[in-house]
């Protein structure tokens, strides 16, 4: 296998579409279980509450390994560090498949989020790979992967759960990963390591990365703020949903998460624009968007029809998806414009403020929902993505992003 550091080639399309699976199938098995709760507690003789810390231990290691293991790729092959977490994540899945009860679930479910960011990995990959003048496309449809993999895992999983049984599927999501890795040892090129930093040095150094680049620290800042409102949105959904005058049950949130279809068609178009216009238009429409998503849900109680109402809250859904996605992708054509030789730890210190921005809205989805209902959590989600929109309208973010090359 060849090593390569950068191309200014033309990427096959064959070696894309197999960084796009990786990226899906590697994000996939974070959602695998979510959907299997239900059958998996009672099979093993756990309670609601025990199997409900399988995926919160499964969000809390890919969170603890795109803190700790993705900045890795700046020092390693990134292609051995992919393979090497494949191999991982085959076992800690088949280590699920085959627990006998909940204490070994766990152990598992965590091993399977700190090896699931092998995704983390994949997409820095490709932004080393793609030549400058296509990374946004290029980054665009790898994310575009990604993110189907976070749209069908749910249903995957529950339909397989359903008829097979949840063992079945975990093992199912083995073998797929089995595959990939496979396909990635053939496949794959080396990429030379960009750093010899020692652990403790390149962990150290995400803070000077933080302190030095603030287009860094403003698209971490924007892209959190918009995390806030989506997961508020989705964490408080099932609740709005199943109150009046819906009253909906889990099977309607979950049919919402097709709206994630918007997000996955955004990627690739959102990557081609940052490669033509520049990434700060797109960012900027983008959080337009989700803003003026949001707002429109403020207006639902003025309907009276439940149907209508529901209709509008699904096409904002749709918006705002759209706008985060295309505001994601380029974001992350800023992040990995700014210091090719650190691409993995800027990812690392990017990623680590999304999650953060997503455990704010969590947290405050439910306190605002509890004191002023749907409405309150509508606009605190606009609020949220008008900040997102202020901090890259900010004149000294223009002039930082224009000296770096990043921005229009």
């Amino acid at each position: 296998m060849s090593s390569i550091q950068n191309t200014h080639e033309k990427l096959p399309g064959s070696l894309i579409l197999l960084l796009a699976a990786s990226a899906g199938f590697g994000v996939a098995a974070l959602y695998y279980s979510q959907p299997m709760l239900g059958v998996l507690g009672p099979d093993i003789g756990a309670s609601a509450r025990s199997v409900g810390f399988v995926p919160t231990l499964t969000q809390l290691g890919y969170a603890l390994g795109i803190l700790l293991l993705a900045p890795l790729g700046d020092r390693f092959d990134r292609r051995r560090i992919i393979l090497v977490k494949a191999s991982v994540l085959v076992l800690a899945l088949l280590g699920a498949a085959f627990s006998p009860s909940v204490a070994p679930l766990l152990a598992a479910s965590l091993v399977i989020g700190l090896a699931a960011t092998m995704a983390q990995d994949v997409v820095p990959a490709a932004a080393t790979l793609a030549p400058e003048a296509h990374r946004g496309r290029i980054v665009g449809t790898v994310m575009t992967g990604l993110l189907l993999g976070i749209l069908l895992s749910r249903v995957l999983a529950g339909f397989v759960a359903e008829h097979f049984g949840w063992r079945a599927m975990f093992v199912v999501a083995a073998v797929s990963i089995a595959l990939i890795g496979a396909a990635a040892a053939r496949g794959l090129p080396r990429l030379r390591p960009t750093t010899h930093l020692g652990y403790g040095a390149l962990l150290g150094s995400l803070a000077g990365l933080w302190k030095r680049h603030g287009a860094l620290r403003r698209a971490t800042f924007a892209q959190a703020l918009l995390s806030v409102g989506f997961s508020a949105f989705w964490s408080t959904l099932a609740v709005m949903l199943h109150g009046a005058p819906f009253h909906l049950g889990s099977a309607a949130a979950g049919a919402f998460g097709l709206a994630g279809a918007a997000g996955a068609l955004a990627a690739p178009i959102a990557g081609r624009l940052a490669d033509r216009r520049g990434p700060e238009l797109v960012i900027r429409m983008g959080a337009a968007l989700v803003a003026v998503s949001f707002a429109a849900m403020l207006f639902a109680p003025l309907l009276a029809a439940p149907a209508a109402r529901l209709g509008l809250i699904v096409v904002a859904a749709i918006g705002f998806d759209f706008g985060l996605q295309a505001a994601l992708i380029a974001h992350q054509t800023v992040v990995y414009g700014i210091d090719p030789g650190a691409r993995s730890r800027l990812n690392a210190v990017f990623f680590t403020g999304v999650f953060v921005g997503m455990a704010t809205g969590s947290a405050l989805g439910a306190l605002v929902l509890a004191q002023w209902g749907w409405s309150g959590v509508a606009a605190m989600a606009s609020v949220s993505a008008l900040g997102a929109l202020a901090v890259r309208m900010w004149p000294a973010a223009k002039r930082s992003a224009v000296a770096c090359g990043s921005a229009a």
